[in-house]
């Protein structure tokens, strides 16, 4: 297999080998449900399905697995501020997330594991720490020792004295060192909870990571993924508590994506460009926003803007109308098979597909995939046409629905009933024109334009496209 990854450990892409060969395990970190998703969680989301897509479709067994915390301060304190319970609210954002990701064309993760319903394991987990001497308990918290774990740091690349307390972990005294994190939070009133052995609490945001890789993909697994934003102090203390547990790194390569930009600054509530894509949807079909977040490289920061969306959106066009031009050939062709030179042709046409590999082999470039299937598209343009066989045209349709499978892309099976009904229409219009019938043509033209289908009669035959 050439498949290269680059590992945000060693800084550096490595060859892919899996734990055992021919599976792949890979835990990605979701969301916490306490809003929608915005554009940023998106990225992952469709980036990591795609990584997903690609592995299975170069014959690997792979396990999927992509979590929701839902359990944390964020949700606790909107919830309060709505006056709602919050684990139902966060029932609420996880019912969301499915829709919106659906939307984009990403199928669920073969597990979906919450932190509420780990409980146990995550207890388990830090039972061993503090068994091993990982972890203390201060009045009903418990907090992970940092400075135990020599390796403490390299994920994210920084000296334990350079590092301070995560984001999520309150200030307290108590602790040992400022570094150390929380692995057990204290019941406070109005807090969902549930009974330990150091008192009724909750966990804290880096275990759950941890104990579900545990329990759904054994100590490591072969890939760990999500923003770059998670490499510290998430990731890091993730990787740190596994391995104290289990003498195993939690992961062997660590793959992280760039932030995505709004309009060139970080989006934020505060800055009023918070944006998630349930409202771009209303204004833009779900698969341009899917091209838009794979045009650039995984590790290249994106920079969302309504002209890049809009381009996106044109883009995607014109693969779809190469498409359905495919489509409208094969009806209208009078050639069952292949001649020779068509064998030759297809020989040439199907050698995208090795290019297409080559890209996704090194690194996941979606964007030089991307740039791959344009190249067939203007090859095709420039080769085929109604006068091609029945056989060649199929063989091509195949191959646009093939590549297109692994992006996410050209979703066949959403456009099925529709293709079929315009396939008929302009079957029928062709029909019309045949007999010079041209007041039917007209009429079926019309009809077409209605469903947002403009035809061009050129001299190669029927072309059409999108409004």
């Amino acid at each position: 297999m050439g498949i290269r990854v680059y590992n945000t450990l060693t800084r550096r892409k490595e060859d892919f080998r899996p734990i055992e060969p021919g599976r792949v395990g890979i835990y990605v970190c979701g969301p916490t449900v306490w809003d929608y998703m915005h554009i940023g969680n998106a990225r992952p989301i469709v980036f990591f399905d795609v990584v997903r897509r690609y592995l299975k479709y170069r014959g690997l067994d792979v396990k999927y697995v992509q979590n929701f915390t839902d359990v944390d301060d964020k949700i606790i304190n909107r919830a309060r501020g709505l006056g709602v319970d919050p684990m139902a609210m966060a029932e609420g954002y996880i019912k969301a997330y499915f829709e919106d990701a659906g939307a984009l064309g990403v199928a669920p993760a073969d597990v979906h594991p919450r932190a509420s319903r780990h409980i146990e394991e995550i207890i388990a987990f830090i039972e061993d720490l503090i068994a091993k001497g990982y972890a203390y308990e201060v009045g009903g918290d418990v907090y992970f020792s940092a400075a135990r774990d020599k390796a403490y740091g390299q994920l994210s690349g920084q000296s334990l004295e350079d590092l301070k307390a995560g984001a999520r972990v309150e200030v307290d005294e108590r602790k040992r060192a400022p570094e150390d994190f929380v692995l057990w939070k204290k019941q406070k009133p109005g807090e969902p909870a549930w009974p330990s052995p150091w008192g009724p609490g909750r966990p804290g945001w880096h275990i759950e990571c941890s104990a579900m890789v545990r329990k759904h993909l054994g100590p490591t697994a072969d890939i760990h993924g999500g923003g770059s934003d998670l490499v510290f102090p998430h990731h890091e203390n993730e990787a740190a508590q596994s391995r104290a547990a289990t003498g195993a790194p939690l992961a062997n390569y660590w793959v992280h994506n760039a932030f995505l930009n709004i309009e060139g600054e970080k989006m934020s509530k505060s800055l009023g460009n918070f944006i998630v894509p349930r409202e771009i949807m209303r204004s833009y079909r779900p698969e341009a926003l899917r091209f838009f977040l794979l045009s650039a490289h995984y590790r290249s920061p994106l920079n969302f803007t309504e002209e890049q969306l809009k381009a996106a959106d044109a883009a995607l066009e014109r693969l779809d109308n190469a498409l359905a031009n495919l489509k409208q050939w094969l009806v209208v062709s009078q050639r069952e098979a292949m001649d020779d030179e068509e064998r030759k042709l297809l020989g040439r046409l199907t050698a995208h597909r090795e290019r297409f590999i080559t890209a996704m082999d090194d690194d996941f470039n979606t964007a030089d995939a991307i740039s791959a299937l344009f190249e067939l598209t203007r090859d095709v343009h420039a080769t085929l046409g109604p006068q091609a066989s029945k056989e060649l045209v199929k063989a091509v349709i195949d191959l646009y629905h093939e590549l297109g499978d692994v992006l996410g892309l050209l979703r066949r099976d959403e456009q099925a009933s529709l293709d079929d009904a315009v396939e008929r229409l302009i079957a029928q219009r062709q029909e019309a024109r045949r007999r010079r019938d041209w007041a039917e043509s007209d009429r079926l033209r019309d009809e077409l334009a209605a469903k947002g289908i403009i035809l061009e009669d050129t001299p190669q035959g029927v072309r059409r496209k999108r409004k």
